[in-house]
């Protein structure tokens, strides 16, 4: 309620100052943008929920910057960075499973780590872990592909109408087993992203999940596996590779060892990434290879 005041002026203690006249120009970059008087107002930007706190403070951070800048205050173009308003994004997230990489993608949106909200969970296992969490996170759950005795199951064309019905941006795999249809690809272009649990192209495509994955890395002798993050297309483990993290394969390791190394990896893995995507820090390539932007530093690439 304290920020709510701060905005409204009603705060006793605190107003936030007039506008000042003179050319500053990160303050006039800012307010000559239509997005800074809606920012005050939607939903999108300003709620005094805990996940989007974050934004407002560091937004009134850069507020209060401006308006205590005197007017002989100087900056060059590497002294500041322009404000660039992206919209909070809304994403849909597919699981099979437990979902520990939707929970830790959906704690990161909670925390403000994410510029972006999961506005639905797509399962095809109505019971698993995953949609256990979400339903009880009161994050809508839809049963894709519709299983011949389950009436409520959406079809191909159904769940691509209720994504954008939803306003969906981007769509998460996140140990979905089932291949994704044509149609929702089409929809969708580059807005698609699958976690595979190895460094890819090895050890991928159908049949290549779960345990199974981890067994035959270990059986190959390769001493180095890790999480790949890439773009889904038509086929299983094909899209183009956006991210990667690397950890050893011990000697004496198990599969469920080198399994929950793995698993540590891509938590962190998928939230960075997601955190890009939101951000709209992907870049895409001349010869079609997607690069991830840094935040601190545009002209670098991941």
């Amino acid at each position: 309620m304290q920020a709510q005041s701060m905005l409204s002026g009603s705060c006793p203690n605190y107003k936030i100052p007039s506008i000042p006249t003179f050319k500053n120009p990160f303050f006039s970059s800012l307010t000559s943008n239509p997005s800074f008087h809606f920012f005050l107002q939607s939903h999108n930007y300003v709620s005094f929920k805990t996940h989007h706190s974050p934004c407002l403070k560091g937004f009134l951070k850069k507020l209060l910057f401006c308006v205590n800048t005197t007017e002989n205050d100087v900056f060059e173009e590497k002294d500041y960075k322009k404000p660039q308003f992206v919209k909070r994004k809304k994403l849909a997230v597919f699981v099979s499973g437990g979902g520990s990489n939707f929970k830790s993608i959906h704690e990161a949106c909670f925390q403000g780590l994410i510029h972006g909200d999961i506005v639905v969970l797509v399962t095809n296992k109505p019971d698993c872990g995953g949609a256990d969490y979400g339903r009880s996170k009161e994050i809508p759950v839809v049963l894709f592909p519709r299983p011949k005795d389950e009436p409520d199951g959406f079809s191909p064309s159904d769940l691509v109408a209720a994504l954008r019905s939803l306003e969906v941006d981007f769509v998460l795999l996140a140990g979905y087993l089932k291949l994704i249809p044509a149609e929702l690809i089409r929809a969708y272009p580059q807005s698609i992203l699958n976690i595979h649990p190895s460094l890819l192209p090895a050890f991928g495509g159908k049949g290549y999940y779960g345990m199974k994955v981890h067994k035959a890395v270990i059986a190959s002798g390769a001493r180095y596996s890790g999480p790949t993050i890439h773009f889904v297309d038509e086929h299983y483990d094909t899209g183009r590779i956006l991210a990667q993290r690397v950890v050893p394969v011990l000697a004496n390791d198990t599969a469920e060892e080198l399994a929950a190394r793995v698993l540590q990896e891509e938590h962190q893995l998928y939230v960075e990434v997601t955190a890009a995507l939101c951000e709209e820090r992907i870049i895409w390539r001349e010869d079609g290879v997607p690069l991830i932007q840094s935040r601190e530093n545009p002209n670098e690439f991941s």
